[in-house]
Protein backbone atom coordinates (compact mmCIF):
# COMPACT_ATOMS: atom_id res chain seq x y z
CA UNK A 1 0.00 0.00 0.00
CA UNK A 2 3.12 2.20 0.76
CA UNK A 3 4.65 2.02 -2.51
CA UNK A 4 1.26 2.60 -4.13
CA UNK A 5 0.79 5.61 -1.93
CA UNK A 6 3.93 6.90 -3.08
CA UNK A 7 3.40 6.53 -6.85
CA UNK A 8 0.22 8.06 -6.46
CA UNK A 9 1.18 10.87 -4.95
CA UNK A 10 4.23 11.09 -7.15
CA UNK A 11 1.50 11.30 -10.56
CA UNK A 12 -0.45 13.64 -8.79
CA UNK A 13 2.64 15.98 -8.20
CA UNK A 14 3.63 15.83 -11.83
CA UNK A 15 -0.24 16.58 -13.35
CA UNK A 16 0.32 19.52 -10.71
CA UNK A 17 3.47 20.50 -12.33
CA UNK A 18 2.35 20.08 -15.45
CA UNK A 19 -0.78 22.20 -15.00
CA UNK A 20 1.00 25.16 -13.36
CA UNK A 21 3.42 24.75 -16.64
CA UNK A 22 0.77 24.96 -18.80
CA UNK A 23 -0.94 28.46 -17.10
CA UNK A 24 2.07 30.00 -16.94
CA UNK A 25 2.44 29.39 -21.06
CA UNK A 26 -0.75 30.84 -21.09
CA UNK A 27 0.16 33.83 -19.70
CA UNK A 28 2.89 34.34 -21.31
CA UNK A 29 1.49 34.37 -24.64
CA UNK A 30 -1.00 37.15 -23.56
CA UNK A 31 2.12 38.87 -22.26
CA UNK A 32 4.37 39.02 -25.48
CA UNK A 33 6.36 41.86 -26.07
CA UNK A 34 5.12 44.29 -28.68
CA UNK A 35 6.69 43.26 -31.73
CA UNK A 36 6.05 45.87 -34.55
CA UNK A 37 6.70 44.47 -38.16
CA UNK A 38 9.79 45.91 -39.28
CA UNK A 39 10.46 49.41 -40.42
CA UNK A 40 11.55 49.28 -44.41
CA UNK A 41 13.29 52.46 -46.22
CA UNK A 42 10.85 55.14 -45.35
CA UNK A 43 11.08 55.78 -49.77
CA UNK A 44 9.05 52.12 -49.80
CA UNK A 45 5.80 53.54 -47.81
CA UNK A 46 3.27 55.95 -49.85
CA UNK A 47 3.44 58.61 -47.59
CA UNK A 48 7.15 59.67 -47.90
CA UNK A 49 9.43 62.67 -48.44
CA UNK A 50 13.04 62.46 -49.64
CA UNK A 51 15.98 65.44 -49.26
CA UNK A 52 18.30 63.60 -51.83
CA UNK A 53 20.37 66.70 -51.15
CA UNK A 54 20.49 65.99 -47.89
CA UNK A 55 20.50 62.01 -48.04
CA UNK A 56 17.23 61.85 -45.45
CA UNK A 57 13.88 60.39 -46.42
CA UNK A 58 11.04 60.49 -44.16
CA UNK A 59 7.89 58.37 -43.92
CA UNK A 60 4.59 58.16 -41.75
CA UNK A 61 2.33 55.50 -42.19
CA UNK A 62 -0.87 55.52 -40.15
CA UNK A 63 -1.81 52.05 -37.99
CA UNK A 64 -5.89 53.04 -38.75
CA UNK A 65 -7.09 50.04 -40.43
CA UNK A 66 -7.83 46.61 -38.11
CA UNK A 67 -5.75 44.73 -39.78
CA UNK A 68 -2.58 46.73 -39.31
CA UNK A 69 -4.10 47.79 -35.60
CA UNK A 70 -4.09 44.18 -34.78
CA UNK A 71 -0.15 44.33 -33.68
CA UNK A 72 -1.24 46.46 -30.59
CA UNK A 73 -3.01 44.93 -27.12
CA UNK A 74 -5.02 47.80 -26.87
CA UNK A 75 -7.64 49.42 -29.52
CA UNK A 76 -6.69 52.82 -29.33
CA UNK A 77 -8.67 53.99 -31.97
CA UNK A 78 -12.12 53.34 -30.03
CA UNK A 79 -10.14 55.75 -27.54
CA UNK A 80 -10.17 58.44 -29.77
CA UNK A 81 -6.16 57.69 -30.77
CA UNK A 82 -4.64 57.43 -34.31
CA UNK A 83 -0.97 55.60 -33.84
CA UNK A 84 1.55 56.88 -36.77
CA UNK A 85 4.74 55.26 -37.42
CA UNK A 86 7.29 57.89 -38.20
CA UNK A 87 10.50 55.87 -39.89
CA UNK A 88 14.05 57.96 -40.56
CA UNK A 89 16.49 56.58 -43.17
CA UNK A 90 19.90 58.29 -43.07
CA UNK A 91 21.75 57.42 -46.58
CA UNK A 92 24.64 59.88 -45.73
CA UNK A 93 27.50 59.55 -44.09
CA UNK A 94 26.77 61.31 -40.62
CA UNK A 95 24.41 60.95 -37.72
CA UNK A 96 21.04 62.70 -37.64
CA UNK A 97 20.39 64.16 -34.81
CA UNK A 98 16.91 64.39 -33.43
CA UNK A 99 17.36 66.09 -30.09
CA UNK A 100 14.84 68.75 -31.40
CA UNK A 101 13.03 67.31 -33.51
CA UNK A 102 9.41 68.49 -33.87
CA UNK A 103 6.08 66.43 -35.15
CA UNK A 104 3.02 67.91 -35.90
CA UNK A 105 -0.20 66.75 -37.16
CA UNK A 106 -1.86 69.23 -39.41
CA UNK A 107 -5.61 68.94 -40.25
CA UNK A 108 -7.11 69.93 -43.11
CA UNK A 109 -8.90 72.87 -41.05
CA UNK A 110 -5.01 73.75 -40.04
CA UNK A 111 -5.54 72.76 -36.68
CA UNK A 112 -2.12 72.01 -34.73
CA UNK A 113 -1.80 68.88 -32.79
CA UNK A 114 1.11 67.51 -30.98
CA UNK A 115 2.15 63.84 -30.34
CA UNK A 116 0.32 62.50 -26.88
CA UNK A 117 3.16 62.10 -24.47
CA UNK A 118 3.06 58.62 -22.07
CA UNK A 119 1.16 60.53 -19.39
CA UNK A 120 -2.04 61.40 -21.71
CA UNK A 121 -2.05 58.17 -23.41
CA UNK A 122 -2.10 56.60 -19.69
CA UNK A 123 -4.82 59.25 -18.93
CA UNK A 124 -6.98 58.79 -22.08
CA UNK A 125 -6.26 54.92 -21.87
CA UNK A 126 -8.11 54.71 -18.14
CA UNK A 127 -10.89 56.05 -19.33
CA UNK A 128 -13.62 52.97 -19.75
CA UNK A 129 -16.11 55.38 -21.67
CA UNK A 130 -16.32 56.42 -25.38
CA UNK A 131 -13.87 59.71 -26.44
CA UNK A 132 -16.20 63.04 -26.61
CA UNK A 133 -18.44 63.51 -29.71
CA UNK A 134 -17.79 66.88 -31.81
CA UNK A 135 -17.85 70.10 -29.92
CA UNK A 136 -17.56 68.26 -26.51
CA UNK A 137 -14.36 69.34 -24.86
CA UNK A 138 -10.94 66.93 -24.22
CA UNK A 139 -11.07 65.72 -21.37
CA UNK A 140 -7.63 65.86 -20.67
CA UNK A 141 -6.08 66.11 -18.46
CA UNK A 142 -7.69 64.53 -15.71
CA UNK A 143 -5.55 63.13 -12.48
CA UNK A 144 -3.07 60.38 -12.27
CA UNK A 145 -3.03 57.87 -9.65
CA UNK A 146 -1.29 58.64 -6.54
CA UNK A 147 1.61 57.11 -5.23
CA UNK A 148 0.18 53.46 -3.75
CA UNK A 149 -2.41 53.44 -5.52
CA UNK A 150 -3.31 50.79 -8.41
CA UNK A 151 -2.14 51.62 -11.91
CA UNK A 152 -5.13 52.75 -14.18
CA UNK A 153 -3.58 51.03 -17.52
CA UNK A 154 -1.97 47.89 -17.08
CA UNK A 155 1.53 46.92 -16.58
CA UNK A 156 0.99 45.28 -20.21
CA UNK A 157 -0.40 48.54 -22.25
CA UNK A 158 2.70 50.69 -20.16
CA UNK A 159 5.13 48.35 -21.80
CA UNK A 160 3.31 48.40 -25.40
CA UNK A 161 3.44 52.14 -24.89
CA UNK A 162 7.08 52.57 -23.91
CA UNK A 163 8.06 49.68 -26.65
CA UNK A 164 6.10 51.37 -29.25
CA UNK A 165 7.46 55.33 -28.67
CA UNK A 166 9.35 57.03 -31.24
CA UNK A 167 12.22 57.72 -29.11
CA UNK A 168 14.79 60.81 -30.81
CA UNK A 169 17.81 58.87 -30.50
CA UNK A 170 20.72 59.71 -33.11
CA UNK A 171 19.74 57.93 -36.79
CA UNK A 172 22.94 56.72 -37.48
CA UNK A 173 24.57 56.58 -41.06
CA UNK A 174 23.01 54.26 -43.61
CA UNK A 175 20.70 53.18 -41.53
CA UNK A 176 16.59 53.47 -40.46
CA UNK A 177 15.37 54.46 -36.96
CA UNK A 178 11.41 54.15 -36.58
CA UNK A 179 8.74 54.18 -33.67
CA UNK A 180 5.03 55.51 -33.33
CA UNK A 181 3.75 58.82 -32.22
CA UNK A 182 -0.22 59.14 -31.40
CA UNK A 183 -2.58 62.06 -31.63
CA UNK A 184 -5.05 62.59 -29.96
CA UNK A 185 -8.07 62.58 -32.76
CA UNK A 186 -11.37 62.59 -30.54
CA UNK A 187 -14.37 65.06 -31.90
CA UNK A 188 -12.41 65.55 -35.51
CA UNK A 189 -14.25 63.51 -38.49
CA UNK A 190 -12.35 62.16 -40.94
CA UNK A 191 -8.64 63.04 -39.44
CA UNK A 192 -6.72 61.81 -42.12
CA UNK A 193 -8.31 63.81 -44.93
CA UNK A 194 -6.64 66.64 -46.21
CA UNK A 195 -3.87 66.44 -43.14
CA UNK A 196 -0.27 66.89 -43.10
CA UNK A 197 2.25 65.71 -40.86
CA UNK A 198 5.02 68.33 -40.21
CA UNK A 199 8.31 67.17 -39.17
CA UNK A 200 11.29 69.96 -38.50
CA UNK A 201 14.36 70.51 -36.51
CA UNK A 202 16.09 67.67 -37.77
CA UNK A 203 20.10 68.54 -37.97
CA UNK A 204 23.16 66.96 -39.39
CA UNK A 205 26.71 68.75 -37.86
CA UNK A 206 24.73 70.84 -36.18
CA UNK A 207 23.16 72.10 -39.22
CA UNK A 208 19.44 71.64 -39.27
CA UNK A 209 17.66 70.56 -42.34
CA UNK A 210 15.07 71.56 -44.75
CA UNK A 211 11.65 70.51 -42.93
CA UNK A 212 9.16 67.63 -43.92
CA UNK A 213 5.88 68.09 -45.12
CA UNK A 214 3.97 65.08 -45.73
CA UNK A 215 0.35 64.79 -46.93
CA UNK A 216 -1.88 61.85 -45.64
CA UNK A 217 -3.59 62.03 -49.11
CA UNK A 218 -0.52 60.03 -50.56
CA UNK A 219 -1.50 57.43 -48.15
CA UNK A 220 -5.12 57.22 -48.31
CA UNK A 221 -5.09 57.59 -52.19
CA UNK A 222 -1.92 54.92 -53.13
CA UNK A 223 -3.04 51.90 -55.10
CA UNK A 224 -0.34 48.67 -54.68
CA UNK A 225 0.39 47.94 -58.39
CA UNK A 226 -0.85 51.29 -59.99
Amino acid sequence: MGDWSHNQAVKHCIIATLLVFLVALNLAADKKPFDPPRATHAKTYPAHESHDDEKVSVAIDPFDLADKAAIFRVNYKENGLLPIRVIISNDGDKPVMLSDLSIEFITVNRRKLEPADKDDLYRRLARSGKPPGPGKPNPLPIPLPKRGQKPAVSNETMAEIDAAQFYTFPVEPHSIHSGFVFFDISGIDNPEAGAHVYLSGMKVDGKELFYFDISLEKYLSYQPGK
